[in-house]
């Protein structure tokens, strides 16, 4: 089971490898199916 991200905007609710995309410069990029919030440069910790 996948851990749920839950919109800032909406507050839908879906599985994390739905919403997210990594880049090549460990930033991730948040994209919400259900009303198309984009977030983008979420940093992230390696390792």
């Amino acid at each position: 089971m996948l851990p749920i991200v839950i919109c800032p905007d909406c507050g839908q609710q879906a599985e994390m490898d739905q919403v997210l995309t990594a880049q090549s410069n460990q930033n991730v990029i948040y994209i919400c199916p259900s009303c198309s919030c984009v977030i983008r440069n979420i940093e992230t910790n390696k390792g």
